[in-house]
């Protein structure tokens, strides 16, 4: 016969081995599932660090303010926002309002960190580039051939040949805060070249995808909702573009009207916009069948190249993110010159452009708030 202590200790010891072994099966998963989690964080972060980012998933970036010195002595200043690299559909649905079939298929891409300017380039530092890099008619042929020559033996601002002298007032009568216009794509791209050797970082055109993924800001709706959120209310639509119902029938200073949700202001509207991509119509079914392109820059050749945006005296329709554009045989209508100038679209105050750049991580005078060279 069990003692009353030795019963207790009996009735104990089993109660232990019975409900400890519960408590240890318990703290076994609970400890399986917290690795679990972890490992799964882990490999997350991994992924979107390879992937650039993705929908959900923002990359922490800093913009800064970019500054140049004019020949005059003149600073000016303009500022890039940092856009997280990320996925997103490119194109419009055959039933959004305003389709067209160039914006079709819509298929999904894939774009790495980069900057962008807020604003498009504006008068005021277009024509600080003008004066300086300006070629006189009669030294413009020689120049050209000297052009290569000079690129390989120098890296110095000095080297580029910059346009010749435009047919017609520059500026249009526009003052120095509009954006500047009327020039063609490759004098866009030389100006693009002339402010890298003012600054050392190495500037650009967006690509037509970077385009569209920073007008739609993060957004997976329509191509007209995402920057705004507005969609087709035109009584919303004139606080953010300037377009045939409101723009009295010309471009505005830059920065006037409400940004999109990345802080870029007059994506849509105001004068259309030139990007790195050659036009071509078909240009989506050929990359369609694809499961993902990453950081396309478009057909490999061409004759035209594409704007984006829309401009002051757009229709409803044409103000979308997906909508696309290029340059046309009108465009050249007012040049006089025989050959046309492939520097001047004369009198065409319609087209402008704004700057990129890539992100290089090694960079560390991203944030300097004066990169000018004097």
């Amino acid at each position: 016969m069990l003692s009353p202590n030795r019963f207790g200790y009996s009735v104990r010891q089993a109660w232990n081995n019975k409900h400890g072994l519960k408590l240890n099966r318990v703290l076994k998963y609970v400890a399986l599932f917290a690795i679990g989690v972890s490992s799964f964080v882990v490999l997350r972060r991994m992924d979107v660090a390879c992937r650039g980012g993705s929908r959900t998933a923002p990359t922490v970036l800093k913009g800064y303010t970019e500054t140049v010195t004019s020949k005059n002595g003149e600073k000016i200043s303009f500022e890039m926002v940092a856009v997280p690299g990320g996925t997103f559909v490119m194109g419009s649905p055959q039933n959004e309002p305003g389709h067209k079939d160039d914006e079709g298929p819509q298929h999904e891409v894939r774009v790495a960190p980069f900057y962008i300017c807020t604003t498009e380039t504006t008068l005021e530092l277009f024509l600080a580039y003008y004066e300086e890099t300006m070629s006189a008619k009669k030294e413009f042929t020689a120049a050209e051939e000297a052009r290569k020559e000079a690129e390989q033996s120098r890296n110095d601002v000095d080297a580029i040949t910059g346009p010749t002298p435009v047919y017609g007032d520059l500026t249009m009568g526009y003052g120095k805060k509009n954006p500047a216009i009327g020039m063609t794509w490759h004098n866009a791209m030389t100006f693009c070249r002339w402010l890298s050797g003012k600054t050392g970082r190495k500037y650009r055109l967006p690509t037509e995808a970077e385009w569209e993924y920073a007008c739609r800001a993060g957004s997976t709706g329509g191509s007209r909702t995402a920057p705004t959120g507005f969609g087709n209310d035109p009584n919303q639509l004139k606080d953010y573009v300037w377009y045939k119902a409101d723009s009295d029938g010309e471009p505005h200073e830059v920065a006037r009207k409400k940004p999109n949700g990345w802080g870029l202001y007059d994506m849509l509207g105001n004068v259309r916009e030139w990007v790195y991509d050659f036009y071509n119509s078909t240009a989506y079914t050929e990359v369609a069948n694809k499961n993902l392109v990453v950081n396309p820059t478009g057909p490999k050749s061409g004759k035209v190249h594409t704007t984006r945006g829309g401009a002051y005296d757009s229709s409803i329709e044409e103000l979308r993110c997906a909508a696309r554009a290029f340059e046309e045989k009108w465009w050249r209508m007012n040049d006089p010159q025989i050959p046309k100038s492939k520097w001047w679209l004369p009198q065409m105050d319609f087209i402008g452009f704004r700057v990129a750049t890539s992100i290089d991580p090694n960079d560390k005078s991203i944030g300097n708030q004066n990169n000018g060279k004097k």
